[in-house]
């Protein structure tokens, strides 16, 4: 069973138990090209697990005629060997509590470019059919700086945007999925950083009044493909992953929870396409507001942070083991009931009780869900401001001392204590990429088990309010943490002991 086959095998697909796409894809393909409406940047996991496949069933069913145009983002390799390879169709494989897979043969996408297709991309901007441009390139693709180049990805998108300015001016919307705090914000700022370099008021007056940018919350578990996934497809004879590495980043299939929420700002400057109907929610700001710092600070985010620290420090692969470790368990319940609860404002579409009940009993537990504390772990210096910062900041709003707190700044301690690479075993694991970590380990210094830190020594990283969200000397927090930490660095098996000792 190759998957670029599947025109003429859908049915040996359809009794091997898998759902595949009954619109006529070819008619899709030529209608998306022509008058194309949607255009995502960043095509990854996540994208082919959430956007890629409500689309796909809204094709279906008949709400949409068009599908989407995939643009890669910083590995633009993978459109290549994940999307062109296999004429950008792929297997979504949804992961069950209960041990259930569902697998689906996803056609969506009509087209996949690279970010280096300028000639075409520009075509596409010029289209005023083109409704909306939705992202998924992660926290760390909105960072700008002035010694970033126009091949910068960011530059490149506003290249794109300013293309279509000058070549009719049609209104256009830009909305992030990225999981970080106003993506939207962020998402315009980083395109006003480079509309700027055009020095042309006309066009800044366009990026203002023609262009939205509608915040939004999303949420859904997307691991990298696993080994056992990969089994189960070759056991159906699915021929395509014969050469592949199934522990790559990416493969032509992608497996995710089944949990998944977008929230959207109804903010749309030249209409959208009918995502409400595949179970998107669109709403006012203020509520989206309040559903992103409800997940993003206090009842996911947050959660999954602490255990990335404290996995990686304690020798866990997955994060449903981690939850079967009696600390670790006790951490994550208390980040998230005893100390991000209290401050989180209700948002009343998505109930926070609810759920934070969801993912500590249902969706991190879930052991068909390969996911990794080392890739929750990633750029966590870029995480913590919104994941913890957010949230003592609503402390100090409501005039409380936040020092009275336990659990967050023994995260805090966690993370530093994981930045000199040791584990609980005494053993030197590799740190995952981190855009901060050189700063942080020279500030740090070479510490090892049996040292111990004073708050003077590491006073940079405490004060850094572009970490932490606050400047924990200033707040008190900084005593605890430094606290913690020298605990967690008495030896092997103190991590351990000092879990104990604080859950």
């Amino acid at each position: 069973m190759k998957i670029t086959d599947i025109s003429n095998e859908k049915q040996l697909w359809l009794d091997k138990g898998y759902e595949v796409f009954s619109y006529d894809r070819e008619k899709m393909i030529e209608k998306t090209k022509a008058e194309p409406e949607w255009i995502h940047f960043g095509a990854g996991n996540l994208f082919r697990a959430f956007q890629a496949v409500f689309c796909d069933k809204l094709l279906d069913a008949g709400v949409l005629e068009k599908g989407i145009i995939a643009v890669g983002g910083r590995d633009s390799a993978a459109i290549d060997d994940y999307f062109r390879k296999f004429d950008n169709l792929h297997i979504a494989v949804t992961l069950k509590g209960n041990g259930d897979v569902t697998k689906r043969v996803v056609g969506s996408i009509a087209e996949s470019l690279k970010i280096e297709d300028e000639e075409r991309l520009k075509e596409l901007f010029e289209k005023e059919s083109l409704k909306v441009c939705s992202f998924t390139v992660t926290e760390k693709g909105y960072v700008v700086s002035e010694n970033d180049t126009d091949e910068a990805f960011m530059a490149k998108v506003t290249a794109l945007v300013h293309h279509r300015y000058l070549h009719g001016g049609y209104p256009l919307t830009l909305n992030s999925h990225d999981n970080c705090s106003h993506n939207g914000d962020v998402l315009k700022k980083a395109i006003v950083f480079f509309a700027k370099r055009y020095s042309d008021e006309g066009f800044m007056n366009y990026i203002e009044e023609k262009v939205s940018f509608p915040i939004s919350m999303i949420d859904k578990i997307t691991p990298r493909p696993n080994t056992k996934i990969a089994q189960i497809l070759k056991d159906d004879g699915v021929e395509d992953l014969e050469g592949l590495d199934p522990n790559h980043y990416m493969s032509c299939f992608v497996n995710a929870e089944e949990a998944q929420y977008l929230v959207i700002e109804d903010k749309f400057a030249n209409g959208r396409p009918a995502w409400e109907k595949g179970g998107i929610i669109f709403t006012d700001r203020e509520t989206v507001d309040k559903v992103e710092k409800m997940k993003v600070g206090t009842c996911l985010n947050p959660v999954h942070t602490a255990l990335a620290v404290y996995g990686c420090l304690l020798d866990h692969q997955l994060i449903c083991d981690e939850m079967k470790d009696e600390e670790l368990n006790k951490l994550a319940r208390r980040v998230g009931y005893d100390e991000g609860l209290p401050v989180v404002v209700d948002p009343k579409i998505l109930d926070p009780k609810e759920f934070i009940d969801t993912v500590i009993n249902d969706r991190l537990p879930n052991p068909y869900m390969p996911d990794s504390p080392f890739r929750i772990v990633m750029d966590t210096s870029q995480k913590l401001p919104v994941r913890f910062g957010e949230t003592l900041k609503a402390y100090l709003a409501k005039g409380e001392d936040i020092s009275k707190l336990t659990y967050i700044p023994l995260v805090f301690a966690g993370w530093l204590r994981y930045l000199n690479g040791i584990n609980d075993k005494g053993e030197n694991f590799e740190i995952p990429s981190d855009p901060r970590l050189n700063e942080m380990k020279a500030i740090l210094g070479d510490v090892k088990l049996g040292d111990s830190v004073t708050e003077e020594k590491i006073l940079a990283i405490l004060k850094d309010k572009t970490i932490f969200g606050v400047d924990l000397q200033e707040t008190g927090l900084a005593k605890k943490v430094v606290a913690y930490l020298n605990e967690e660095l008495k030896g092997v098996g103190a991590v351990r002991e000092t879990l104990k000792k604080y859950l």
